[in-house]
């Protein structure tokens, strides 16, 4: 059974950072590529950014110059880098591969 996990998420200041990780089980992580998504409340989910199995990454506007995704293959995770974070950033964030979701990670910003 495929499994995705995230954690790192919390409560951080504007200004502060946070590192996410996705990790993936049951599946050769490798192969494919990664999403991140973010849902604030109220609000519908939408993506944050991708790394494709090569390592290339896409974001969106509204994050671009401040996240960073990366990934390790040989541990089967996914990482997301958030520096000079804003009060609208906080969401639950998600990690996706192939269809299949993790349950997510609330983060705040806030002071």
């Amino acid at each position: 059974q495929v499994q995705l996990v995230e954690s790192g998420g919390g409560l951080v200041q504007p200004g502060g950072s946070l590192r996410l990780s996705c990790a993936v089980f049951g599946r050769i992580f490798s192969i494919n590529a990664m999403g991140w998504y973010r849902q604030a409340p109220g609000k519908e989910r939408e993506l944050v950014g991708v790394i494709t199995s090569g390592g290339s990454t896409n974001y969106a506007d509204s994050v671009k110059g401040r996240f960073t995704i990366s990934r390790d293959n040989a541990k089967n995770r996914a990482y997301l880098q958030m520096n000079s974070l804003k009060p609208e950033d906080t969401a639950v964030y998600y990690c996706t591969q192939s269809g299949q979701w993790g349950p997510g990670t609330q983060v705040t910003v806030s002071s």
